[in-house]
Parts: structure tokens; C-alpha cells; sequence
């Protein structure tokens, strides 16, 4: 993004949080049970949300919430988003998935042992009694996955809705995808079969967040700014828009950078390293609702809300519908992805989906248009960054020059926001040492010192 575009950030509103309430779900067999984590992290998500107005107006006026709701959705979201994997585990293979509902979105669990719903209760969730664990959803989309290519014309999705708990095909022609499913040697009590009109299809001539074009010809959208080590860095983009070694240009037809890495179909990524006439800066675009300030990755739960960043429709919200979709375009089938309901449209290709502040991936493709509604699938950013060894861009906004590559330990020490931490790791803060009592993704704020939840002084 070239630095002279971007014209200013917008400051963030702090937004009071006193009329949230963050429940503290008592132990039910004395003082020296664990605390519970859902709790624990929605008080973390509490005391240092201060959601940028951009993001509220954006729930307000595509998810029907009033402020408070908005508000109270984003801290709920983010203490889903790190309690997965701890609740996955303690259920184990009872373990049916994890979702929000609600204006509000309230925690779900769901298990295939009623035995195990007081647990789920005591864990600050609502229990759901479902027949098939989450295991055994993935275990027929991966069967499916390996399966590709044997599939009946029309298939346009398939992915394991946790909340149905059933893995969907969606297809234009019910009777041959049928067929195939029974043939295919799957448990087809797990297999249910949509009569689907949707014609998925690659974003071409589209831009995202800010435009940019390859070689003479398509046009798509930058998805997020990246870093990469020995790199000017650039940004993340739908592997759709580009071959490995094409050319882009800006939103102004400046000369930008190259493809150094793309995939597609199979997947749907790619990266371009841009040129020094052009700065990375972690922030999204969202048009009329202004700047967005990117801090992390942390990828939201089922039922969450999360937006998009695209030229021909701007910014867009609705929530998530599954992850780990596979859906079929006619170049091929790209797994792996992200089915949302917000909609798009040709324009928003490669573009920003974001929840909150927390990057969640490019735009790959999708069905319907912004007038009648769609459904769109995006390539997750997480898988993208690893790929390619980027990390996204920080610091929120254009610097004023180029700065130097810092060396040695950062003045705060050796803990950052949007690290994985697991328990038993070591970190320096303000001249102290800390060891982490529980496994988390960091967020700004959450320092050692100010979250002794997470954080013991060593």
C-alpha cells in the first residue's frame, strides 16, 4: 500500500464495557478447582476490548444489533475463539464442535454423551446432544477430499456443518450426488444431500480492501499486509489472481511487486513481495466505515460474525457458516476454506475478511450477489502465512519513513500479542520473567502483569 493513499487513521472510541455482563461460573467442588477458562477469558476479553466504532457500526447495520450487543458479541467471540481447542480436548471424542449463537453469541458445545452435559454447563456453555462427534464429521469431508474428482458435475460444496451435525453436499442434481455418496463408502447416516442453485466461481475482475492489477489485464484486491524476513514484504491475495512470477501494479497503476508463491486450484493463496515505492501497513480498508487496524489472527468460532473488505460492494458482515469447506469451481476443487454468509460480489476477489481486528482470510469465491444475499468462501489467512513464512504486518498505520530492522530484545521484553503460547513457556516483560500457567493466544493488552490468570512471575 502506498503510504501517501493512506490519509489517516481514525482514533479508536473507547467503548465502555460496564454493562457486559462476564459471568464467573463458581466451582461446583470446592475453592481448589482450576478456574474456568471461558470465564476467565471472557474477563481477559472484557477488560481490554476497545472496539474500534467501525467495527460496531458494521454489526449494527448488517447483523441488526444495538450497541451493546455488538459489544458484548465481540468479547464473547473472542473468549470462544480460545477456549476450542481446551474444550476439544477435555471432551475428547465426545467432542461434537464448538459455536456462538444469538445476538450475542453465546457459547455452544456439543457432545455425543449426555453424561457429559453438566460438565459443558460448569464450563459456562449450553450443552446440545448431537449423534456424530466432530472426528467422525471430518474423517467423511476428508474422504470426500481424496474423492474430488470422482464427483458428479454440480457438486459446488461440501463441508461438516457442526451445527447440523452432518456433513452437506450441496449440488445442483440431488439424484446423481446421491448415487455418488452411497457408492462411495462413506457412513452415509452422516451424509445429507442440498438441492443447491449456487454457481461458486473465482472473483476475477475484482479488487478488495485497495486495488491492484496484474500485468495489463485482471484486477483484485489485497487481502492483508505481510512481512517477511530478508523481504520488502507485501500482501496476501487469492492464488486465483495470479501465477508465480506475474506482475502487479497499485489501485493508481504505479508499479507494485511480483507473485512470489501461488496455489490454486487445490488451494486458494497466494503472495505478492511488493517494491520499495511501497509500504506494508496492518490495517483494512473498510471504505465508508474507514480504516480498520489489523492485530492478530486469531480464527473466530462457528456462528461468529466477521466482515469483509471489497471495492464493488465495500464492507460487508454476516457470520460463519463452517470451516474447513471444500468447494468445487470449474478450474477445480480448492479444501480448506472458510463458507461464510456475507455477501460479494465480481470486484471483491482476494480481498479482507476480518472479525473484529483479528485477520481471518482472503476472498475466493462465493454465489448470489448483495441484493438477494450469498454465500462466500474465504481462503484462511493462517494457512497462508505459514505457507509462506509471513507474519502480518503491525504498528496499525503508514510510518512517516522507513524504519530499521530492530536488533536484540524488544525494550518490553520477549512477550508479544498474537503469540501462541503454551503452558510452561518463559517470557521477559518490563525487566521481569514470567512462566504461563495456561496455554493462549496473546492479545494487546494482555500483559504478564496485568493477567496473573495467565501469567506467573518467576
Amino acid at each position: 500500500m502506498l503510504r501517501k493513499h493512506v490519509v489517516g487513521m481514525s482514533v479508536a472510541l473507547s467503548l465502555t464495557l460496564a454493562t457486559i455482563p462476564v459471568v464467573a461460573y463458581a466451582a461446583s467442588n470446592g475453592a481448589n478447582q482450576a478456574p474456568n477458562p471461558y470465564a476467565q477469558a471472557k474477563e481477559l476479553a472484557a477488560a481490554v476490548a476497545n472496539p474500534d466504532p467501525k467495527v460496531i457500526a458494521g454489526l449494527e447495520r448488517d447483523l441488526g444489533l444495538t450497541t451493546d450487543q455488538a459489544i458484548a458479541r465481540l468479547v464473547n467471540e473472542a473468549a470462544a475463539a480460545q477456549v476450542e481447542a481446551d474444550y476439544s480436548a477435555r471432551l475428547g471424542s465426545a467432542f461434537g464442535g464448538l459455536w456462538v449463537t444469538g445476538p450475542t453469541a453465546e457459547l455452544v458445545l456439543a457432545t455425543t454423551q449426555v453424561s457429559g452435559f453438566a460438565k459443558i454447563s460448569e464450563l459456562g456453555a449450553k450443552p446440545v446432544l448431537v449423534n456424530h462427534s466432530l472426528n467422525d464429521l471430518n474423517a467423511v469431508t476428508a474422504q470426500f477430499d481424496r474423492q474430488a474428482r470422482r464427483m458428479p458435475a454440480g457438486v459446488h460444496a461440501w463441508f461438516a456443518d457442526i451445527r447440523a451435525n452432518k456433513v452437506v453436499l450441496q449440488a445442483k442434481n440431488v439424484v446423481a450426488t446421491q448415487k455418488f455418496v452411497d457408492a462411495s463408502g462413506v457412513n452415509t447416516a452422516l451424509v445429507e444431500v442440498q438441492k443447491s442453485v449456487e454457481q461458486p466461481r473465482p472473483f476475477h475482475d475484482v479488487r478488495g480492501g485497495d486495488a491492484y492489477y496484474i500485468g495489463s489485464g485482471s484486477r483484485c484486491s489485497v487481502g492483508f499486509s505481510v512481512n517477511r524476513s530478508g523481504s520488502q514484504g507485501g500482501f496476501v491475495t487469492a492464488g486465483h489472481c495470479g501465477t508465480t512470477g506475474a506482475t502487479t501494479s497499485g489501485f493508481n497503476r504505479v508499479a507494485q511487486g511480483t507473485f512470489r508463491g501461488s496455489s490454486f486450484p487445490g488451494n486458494d493463496y497466494a503472495w505478492v513481495e511488493v517494491n520499495t515505492q511501497w509500504t506494508p501497513v496492518g490495517v483494512v480498508n473498510a471504505y465508508n466505515q474507514g480504516i480498520i487496524n489489523v492485530t492478530g489472527s486469531q480464527q473466530g468460532a462457528v456462528g461468529a460474525s466477521i466482515c469483509r473488505s471489497g471495492s464493488t460492494t465495500q464492507y460487508r458482515c454476516g457470520t460463519i457458516s463452517q470451516h474447513n469447506t471444500s468447494v468445487t469451481y470449474p478450474q477445480g476443487t480448492v479444501s480448506g476454506v472458510t463458507r461464510t454468509t456475507v455477501c460479494a460480489e465480481p470486484g471483491d476477489s482476494g480481498g479482507s475478511y476480518i472479525s473484529g481486528n483479528q485477520a481471518q482470510g482472503v476472498t475466493s469465491g462465493g454465489s448470489g450477489n448483495c441484493s438477494s444475499g450469498g454465500t462466500t468462501f474465504h481462503q484462511p489467512v493462517n494457512e497462508i502465512l505459514q505457507t509462506y513464512q509471513l507474519t502480518l504486518a503491525g504498528g496499525g498505520g503508514p510510518t512517516s519513513s522507513p524504519t530499521s530492522t530492530p536488533t536484540g530484545t524488544p525494550p518490553g521484553g520477549t512477550w508479544a500479542p498474537g503469540v501462541a503460547y503454551a503452558v510452561g513457556a518463559t517470557v521477559t516483560y518490563d525487566g521481569a520473567s514470567y512462566r504461563c500457567l495456561q496455554a493462549h493466544t496473546s492479545q494487546p493488552g494482555w500483559t504478564p502483569p496485568a493477567v496473573p490468570a495467565l501469567w506467573q512471575r518467576i
